[in-house]
């Protein structure tokens, strides 16, 4: 019988479990989330997993879903999957996709009416993000096509030439807008690392498919804009909010952030095949995975975020940080071949199992409060409750 040394026992085992709870999560997506009286995927289910009628459609949600189902299909060709991965770009194409102005809107209503028309570069970004991955999973050269389209008409109208870095939003026909948030609790700033963040994700995705000499200069640029202003050299951690000319507006720490920048910008760098920039963001990464370790339970959660001018700690555990936790430390051990690292991301992934999960109606709870309860008035899916996040660390463990 074959031997396997206990570091390859647990990387089998952290395998097989990833890869069965990617086919959970997408099954209750399949089986719970398709609208099949006006198209595309239901807006909202509730924390009781009750579909809340008449909900708006997230353009988020909707790129996340084309991005997740893409994926999943890449990887193991399950033809389900790329069924709906198609159902998804259907959508996204026919209601989501400004045909006067381009960009996405933020929302539509329940039956693909324009809702709120807003430009919100993020929500640009996913877009090219979850068609590039469709792309890769179908061969469609009209995905591919709008992706790039996608791209060209950010650069031209969000990113700052003379400071660098990309404006947070506009209105519909990319004018100036006063309320430049993602959502109530972000600093209405114009520049923010979230933002940042998933542009490059996206760029770095494009570029798969794409390998075009403006959009690698597009993408070394962010990830100097990353060591240059979003890294703290001091804490390691994270700035998320700034002004236009790159004053920071915020002290406040979000580590699941922190986290998951720590992977996505090596990633990048390894996309493009820059190796100055993947030697120095080995480095930057590890820095900032020690950093994580602040923000780390004893029960392997890691908390929400710290306010370090009033000393205020949110200790609730949402699903999203928890996935980029279990990637972050993985991928850290993969740099640095520290043990510590690997049992780290097993213990999140046990804490996943026990606290997040939902075993009975499947899919992962939006959180866990500070008191262990879960956090049941908040979306099993919705504008912000995807399959992207928890998804996206199944697949990245199955493949590495």
């Amino acid at each position: 019988m074959l031997q396997f040394r206990p570091i390859e026992y647990q990387l089998k085992k952290l395998k097989s479990e990833l890869n069965d709870e990617l086919s959970r999560i997408l099954n209750y997506w399949i089986k719970n989330t398709p609208d099949n009286e006006y198209g595309g995927f239901l807006g909202r289910i509730d924390g009781e997993d009750n579909v809340v009628p008449g909900s708006p459609k997230g353009s988020v949600l909707n790129a996340r879903i084309l991005w997740s189902f893409s994926a999943a299909y890449t990887l193991n060709k399950n033809p389900d999957y790329l069924h709906y991965a198609e159902r998804a770009y259907q959508y996204i194409t026919n209601y989501f996709i400004d045909k006067k102005y381009g960009g996405v809107y933020w929302t539509i209503d329940y039956k693909g009416n324009p809702l709120d028309t807003k430009k919100q570069v993020y929500a640009t970004a996913f877009t090219i993000y979850g068609l590039s991955e469709y792309y890769r999973a179908s061969g469609n050269e009209d995905a591919k096509t709008a992706a790039i389209n996608l791209y060209n008409l950010l650069v031209e109208r969000s990113y700052d030439a003379t400071r660098t870095g990309y404006l947070e939003a506009f209105t519909r026909e990319w004018g100036p807008i006063t309320d430049l948030r993602l959502s109530a609790k972000d600093a209405n700033e114009k520049k923010t690392m979230n933002t940042h963040l998933h542009v490059l994700e996206a760029y770095a995705n494009l570029y798969r498919i794409w390998p075009d000499d403006g959009l690698k200069a597009q993408i070394i640029t962010l990830l100097c804009n990353f060591l240059d202003h979003f890294i703290n050299p001091e804490t390691w951690h994270l700035n998320l909010f700034f002004d236009e000319d790159w004053n920071s507006r915020s002290a406040l720490i979000s580590y699941g952030h922190d986290i998951e920048a720590a992977w996505l910008l090596q990633e990048a760098a390894e996309i493009i095949k820059h190796e100055p920039l993947i030697e120095r963001l080995k480095g930057v990464s590890i820095k900032i995975a020690k950093a994580t370790l602040s923000g780390l339970d004893s029960d392997g959660g890691l908390w929400y975020e710290y306010e370090p001018a009033d000393n205020h700690l949110v200790k609730e555990k949402h699903w999203w940080v928890q996935a980029e936790v279990i990637v972050g430390f993985y991928n850290t051990w993969q740099i640095n071949g520290d043990d510590k690292f690997l049992e780290l991301a097993e213990k999140t992934w046990e804490f996943v199992k026990n606290n997040i999960i939902d075993p009975k109606k499947g899919e992962w709870v939006w959180g866990i409060e500070e008191n262990g309860n879960i956090m049941s008035n908040e979306d099993k899916a919705g504008i912000w409750k995807c399959p992207y996040h928890n998804s996206r660390a199944c697949i990245e463990i199955v493949k590495r």
